[in-house]
Order: C-alpha cells, then structure tokens, then sequence
C-alpha cells in the first residue's frame, strides 16, 4: 500500500508531501491545478520515462519519493529480497531526475536500476487511465485476468507442472540427438584407453620397485663380486673366516672346561659364527639369483617404460592413472547405454505429450466458457458505468505447439460504438474508457495481488446516476485494495474515505500546487464548490452533506 508521496521540484510542484490511508482515496480540484501531475509522478516512480522537461524552471533536479507498506505482501518481500533490497516490511522508492541526464533510483536508500524498478512496479500499483503502461493494454496481461475471473489457476498451474516437466524431457532427448555423434567418437576413444589402461595391468607402487630392480640390474657384475667376494672370505676359500672362527670357538669351549668363566664367551662365538654363516649362505644364494636371470634388465626397462606412457597420457602417477580407468569406465557404461535411456526419455515423452494435450484441452474448453461469461458480465457492468453500446471480445487464438500457459494466446479486444468491429486495446481504447473497463474487471472479479490502484479519467464523459454508479463501484474495490482516484464529480468525490483537494496557487511571481487533506466544513465546500462552480448557495451546501452522509451510509 503506498502511504507516502513526497515530490520536490516536479513541474509546478515545488515542495509537495502527502499521506494516503487505506480505502478510497479521492484527489478533486479544478481544471489544470496539478491533479494528474501528481500521477506523472507516481508513474515516475514506477519507471515510467524520465526528461528534463519534468524539472521545475529554475531548478536543477526534481525528487519523487513514495512509500510503500509491504508487510503484508509476501510476493513484494521476496522479489525484493531476490533483488537483494533489504526490507522489514516498508519500501521507500526514490527517483531523481537531473538536467544534467545522470538520473538515479533508490530502494531503501541503496542504487538500484530503472530496469528492476519497471520490474517490481507492477506488484506494487497499477494506474488505470492515460499511461501508456497500462495492464490492459498489455495482451500477456489477458490471459491472467481471464484465468483469474474463471478460477481457472489451479487448473493451469496443473498444466504450466507437465508444460514444463516436458520441455525438461525434450531438452534432454535434444541433447542426447545432438551428442550422438561427438558420443560415438568419444564412445571409441574411451574403449582404446580403457583397454590400454587395462591390458597393462599397473598395479600400485610397481614403478617404485622396478626402479630399485632397475638400478640393481645395472650393477649386477659389482653386487655379484660383492656377494661372492664377501661368501668366499667367510666360507667357501682356503682360510675362510668362518673355518678361522670355528676353530676359535671349539678352543674356548675347550678352555671352559677347566674355567666355568670361559663358556659365555665361548657361547657368543658360537652365536657370531652361526650369523656370520647364515649371512654367508644368504650372500651365495642372492649372487646366483643375480647371475641366474641376465635378461631381466631388459623386461624390467621394457617395462618401466610402459608405465611412463601410461602416466605421460593419463595422470602424473600410477593410482591417477588407474582413477582416470575408472571415470572413462564409468562413462562408457553410460554410453553403452544410450538407446536404453532413448528409450525411456521417448517414453516418457509420449505420456507427458497425452497429457499435457488432455489437461490442455481441459483448459482450453474451461477458458471458453469463462470467455463468454466474462463477456456478459462487462456488458452488464459497461452499462451502468454509461457505455451501454459497448463491447468486450474475448479473443481465444490457438498456438501451433503447446505453450508454458496453455495452447491458445488470450487478447481483450474493444469496441466503444455500435457497428465498430473490436479491435485491440491499444489501438482504440481512450484513458477514460481503460480506467471503466479496469473498474468494470474489478466488480466481476475483485481479487488482485496489487495493493493499490489508481485511477485516472475514470468519469470521463459521464455524469448523473451513472457518476453515482461509477463512485459506488470504486467504493466497493477500496474494500479490498487502496486506491486512488482523480475526478471532477462530486458524485464520485463523495463515496471517498479519505478526500484531498489539489490547488494552484501563485506567489511572488511563482506558480505551484497544493495538496491538502478535507475533513468536516472544509470538505463540504469543495463538494459544494463541484457541485455548484464559482456560485456557492447555502442550498448547495446543503446537497453536498447530503451527498456525503449517503456515501458513508453506502459503505454500511
């Protein structure tokens, strides 16, 4: 709900700040007081353009700021919060326009864009007369209102559910078409690797221990003469160290026998010849490994090698060589599998083609005869609002393939005379015209997710009972949503909850515009003033309370 407009240098406005309430709130004044420059404003913060011909003369820059309650709008909050505005359930939107072109937007104090700005106006107010950003003008806006009025939502957002779970579907077959061959190239790549990868068997830490064989290879001829060298001295040669050793070992023992203190160190020469004599026996045995297998330096190189080109192509060790084997295994167990999933995603197709059709029909024939209830209510309600003659079509316009909405386009089209063939709004529809048929939309169907809405040239061109009419049914909208409502009949002006009076006033040379809230005697003379003109007479004072206590009285 906007509670608050504060416009600077705007116009003819120099400093103008005023407080809206909920319900019906009516801005009167006389011809060329500022009334609709007020509503340029509004429009401005909506997004509406910007020029420098806005600027007051003499000034630099012009400021509008509004004020919007959002507590209580969810939808509001979360596009704000998505739009990354922070709010605790008030928005104060502001705009500057600047001769020198740098115009600017604010949200809560922050910069923000013209673009989001446009993109979040719609949420918060709607104008209803000479602008050109017009909900009624905007066919897109058709179908919404339709659905909306036949209670058709639940049904289309059923719909919009399988619209979009089939476009999911047909992606993913598109895409799946469109790898078809870059698969079958890929799908004869990864075979190749796989089986290279495989057929070379690398096993964890194999590189590590065929470079230790590799470099024993190399020095096979010294480690041989070392081992043989080393077990001949302790065992096999004349005067080995170990026949030495023996015969020590047998003379101590021998010894102990006449000192008991000789048998420990008799028992650790024992123990260092049977060491030495297994260390001898092990150093024969690794020189005949050695000198058994000369053609092994030759596999371990080979072989060294093919790790080296493994790791080369397919990762810098040989457990990232065997991660990569699993990944390419993996994907080609999808690959080989394609026409399996094919399969399945053309399946699913169908059914969700039978469908979307079934529940697209279903909607279609649901919209059809909303259409023409919709028709027969405008007519109804066109007539009391004095366009008797005039005519409502709802155009239905089917689509070659089905839609996110539904398998036909919706277009109001208008005709406001006799013998004139409807014709879409844009093209035909005046300010005054929109604004009844927008009234109009909203006695037959009254709920709305915009908080405000103003309405601009509403009485334009009628009067008497059908003024009365027009502020009766403005009345009846207030009860749900704020609005706000420019008019030049009193009939109109008195089924207001809240009613402002718009002057133009002239000082020392300078021409601005007022804007003031009328309560008690103060409203019943701007009613008597409408009522009568320039001429007020204690009997039109009379009319207007009248006219005032029948308003209030029509809300009970």
């Amino acid at each position: 709900m906007l509670t608050d407009l504060v416009i600077r240098n705007f116009a003819i406005i120099d400093n103008l700040h005023v407080s809206f309430r909920p319900g019906l709130n009516v801005l009167t004044g006389e011809t060329g007081a500022g009334k609709s420059i007020i509503i340029d404003a509004v429009n401005l913060i909506l997004g509406g353009r910007a020029s420098a011909g806005m600027i007051r003369t003499g000034e630099e820059e012009a400021v509008v700021e509004c004020m919007f309650d959002v507590a209580g709008d969810d939808v509001i909050r979360a596009g704000l919060t998505e739009a990354g505005v922070d709010t605790e359930g008030e928005l104060l939107v502001k705009r500057t326009v600047s001769r020198s072109g740098k115009n600017r937007v604010f949200m809560n104090g922050g910069m923000a864009t013209t673009s989001l700005l446009t993109a979040l106006a719609p949420l918060l107010v709607n104008i209803y007369g000479q602008h050109e950003s017009q909900t009624l003008l905007k066919p897109e806006n058709h179908l919404r209102l339709l659905d909306g009025f036949g209670g058709l939502a639940p049904l289309r957002e059923r719909y919009r559910g399988l619209h979009d779970e089939y476009r999911k579907n047909l992606e993913d077959l598109r895409r799946l078409d469109e790898g078809e061959r870059e698969a079958s190239r890929r799908l004869d790549l990864l075979v190749f690797q796989s089986r290279e990868i495989g057929d070379a068997d690398p096993r964890q830490g194999e590189d590590a221990e065929l470079e230790e064989e590799r470099l024993r290879l190399l020095h096979r001829e010294k480690l041989i003469r070392a081992s043989r060298g080393a077990y001949e001295a302790l065992y096999g040669g004349d005067g080995a160290i170990l026949g030495c050793l023996r015969d020590i070992v047998d003379e101590v023992s021998d010894a102990g026998e006449v000192d008991a203190a000789l048998n420990p160190f008799a028992a650790r020469l024992n123990e260092a010849y049977l060491v030495l004599e297994d260390a001898a026996l092990s150093l024969r045995d690794y020189g005949n490994r050695i000198e058994d297998d000369p053609s092994r330096q030759q596999e371990v190189d080979d072989r060294l090698d093919l790790i080296r080109k493994l790791k080369r192509k397919y990762g810098a060790t040989i457990e990232e060589v065997l991660a990569f084997k699993a990944g390419i295994d993996r994907e080609l167990e999808t690959l080989t599998h394609r026409e399996e999933r094919r399969g399945e995603l053309e399946e699913c197709l169908r059914e969700l083609e039978s469908g979307l059709r079934e529940t697209g029909s279903e909607l279609s024939l649901a919209r059809r005869e909303a259409t023409g209830r919709l028709e027969k209510a405008m007519e109804r309600e066109l007539a009391e609002l004095a366009m008797k003659n005039a005519r409502l079509q709802v155009l239905l316009s089917p689509h070659d393939e089905p839609r996110p909405h539904g398998l036909e386009r919706v277009e109001f089209l208008f005709s406001p005379n006799p013998g004139e063939s409807p014709k879409p709004m844009a093209r035909i529809a005046s300010g005054g015209e929109l604004s009844r048929l927008m009234l109009a939309l909203k006695q037959i169907h009254p709920e709305s997710d915009v908080p405000t809405l103003v309405f601009d040239e509403v009485d334009s061109g009628i009067g008497g009972a059908v003024s009365a009419m027009v502020g009766r049914k403005l009345k009846r909208v207030a009860r749900t949503q704020q609005v706000l409502c420019i008019t030049h009949l009193p009939q109109v002006a008195a089924f207001a909850d809240h009613h402002y009076r718009v002057t133009k006033v002239t000082d020392r040379g300078r021409t601005r515009t007022r804007l003031e809230l009328l309560e008690g005697d103060v409203r019943v003379a701007e009613m008597a003033r409408m009522l009568g003109g320039a001429k007020i007479t204690e009997k039109t004072l009379e009319h207007a309370r009248e006219m005032i206590e029948d308003g209030i009285l029509e809300e009970s």
